[in-house]
């Protein structure tokens, strides 16, 4: 059974502008599934068989010679010589778009195809399991050529075919328009559920599924495939229980000569394992804000698992009500928000959401902030369906960053009250359903 995702429209919108698009995101969030919807009239080539693998190495001229385009290309991360042959093959294409386009009375420039698209575009549609940013040379092979998209889980809105597609912002134009489609009122315990199930389309789709049998599948995968190829890790039991002391600290700062210290390792293995993680799209990074943008990245991030499910299996929560009642509920609780904040940043083509958060030394805190021309919109996630004015009293602090030419606008308090409601003059109490 195939779900909606938000990112079809978005993509094929770029492939009509890009000779090739890359869909990035964790193992098994249908990144391949997204694009064989999306391009059903494209060929299929994927690398797990050895043997095709090797030969595309040694030879990519021949080997992309065998496929006709549209074609999609699934883990491209595991064949990078493709990379330099994919972009010969599109400025070769640009080029006879251009002649074609000077015999021809073509007022853009180039001759469309039977598509109706110029015959560079949309020929590469590719997939990886790794953050492009750390996938060796693809920005030089490929910029200016490539269109890059993110997808991870199913959102919530996905999940309860929602069709709503704006990228959260607690203001009241955006409230305006989310008429969400469920509704905490009518299913309390839905949310639980989904923090403790998590967002893979196989499990939503297919409610018989253990959660238990497919995350520990999962985990054994990514660590023989994706850990690696990414990094030299002589034990991989030592790695699994890394992930696991990093899923009880989801939603808190990035503590790591804390972490090596629990573990008994070094803190360059800790900084190279975070960047293993964080590469596969398995956890996040939360930045702090400050006026000078130069220190968000010189400052302590905060962490987040990606999916729910996932963090809820390493740390051995098994039933909804137990992670409700749990000590570990709000850390889960905001955890699912960042994350679900995140997706319909990506779900909507924004590819470097302005999401952070705020702490300063008297440990006042804000549990995320999105910024938006120069407009600063606090948001605090709290585990509760009882809102108080107190839960928002950090957001004055953020007065201090109007000397820097930035205001503070509209906020809220993002929790599990089952109605729209104002907190303050210009923050709002929002339920999870209208993220």
């Amino acid at each position: 059974m195939y779900i909606s995702r938000h990112l079809e429209v978005t993509l094929k919108n770029l492939s009509g502008s890009f000779g090739a698009v890359l869909v990035t995101g964790p193992r098994q969030v249908g990144k391949t599934t997204l694009l064989k919807h999306c391009f059903p009239e494209a060929h299929y080539l994927s690398f797990d068989d050895k043997i095709i693998t090797r030969i595309a190495q040694l030879d990519p001229h021949s080997f992309l010679d065998a496929y006709p385009t549209p074609l999609i290309i699934d883990e491209i991360q595991y064949v990078p010589e493709l990379l330099p042959e994919i972009k010969i093959r599109l400025d070769t294409l640009k080029q006879q778009d251009m002649k074609k386009g000077q015999h021809e009375d073509n007022k853009a420039g180039t001759s469309p195809d039977q598509d109706g698209q110029p015959e560079s575009k949309g020929r590469f549609l590719l997939t990886g399991s790794q953050q492009f940013q750390l996938m060796q040379g693809v920005a030089e092979s490929l910029a200016g050529r490539l269109a890059i998209q993110t997808l991870l889980g199913l959102s919530a809105r996905e999940a309860h075919k929602d069709p709503f597609n704006q990228a959260f912002l607690p203001t009241a134009s955006y409230l305006k328009h989310r008429n969400p489609v469920w509704s905490l009122k009518n299913e309390p315990l839905t949310v639980w559920e989904m923090i403790l199930r998590g967002s893979f389309p196989e499990l939503i789709a297919n409610r018989d599924i253990p959660s238990s049998q497919f995350y520990g599948s999962y985990i054994n995968t990514y660590l023989e495939r994706d850990v690696r190829s990414l990094s030299q890790v002589g034990d991989l039991r030592h790695f699994n229980a890394f992930m696991v002391v990093l899923a009880s600290r989801t939603g808190q700062l990035l503590n790591m000569s804390d972490i090596a210290s629990q573990l008994g390792i070094s803190m360059p293995t800790v900084k190279r394992w975070i960047s293993v993680l964080e590469a596969s799209q398995i956890i996040y990074l939360l930045r702090p804000f400050y006026s000078n943008i130069s220190k968000r990245a010189l400052k302590t991030p905060k962490l987040y698992f990606l999916d729910t499910g996932l963090a809820a299996h390493l740390t051995g929560w098994t039933t909804p009500d137990v992670l409700r009642l749990g000590a570990m509920s709000g850390a889960f609780f905001e955890t699912f928000v960042v994350a679900e904040v995140l997706k319909s940043y990506y779900n909507a083509g924004i590819i470097d959401p302005p999401l952070y958060y705020y702490r300063d030394q008297q440990k006042n805190e804000i549990d995320l902030i999105i910024v938006k021309d120069g407009m600063l919109h606090p948001i605090e996630i709290k585990a509760s369906a009882s809102p108080h004015s107190h839960d928002i009293k950090a957001f004055e602090k953020l007065v201090q960053f109007e000397n820097s030419g930035l205001r503070v606008g509209e906020g809220c308090l993002l929790c599990l009250y089952p109605e729209l409601a104002a907190l303050s003059k210009q923050n709002m109490i929002v339920p999870l359903s209208h993220l």
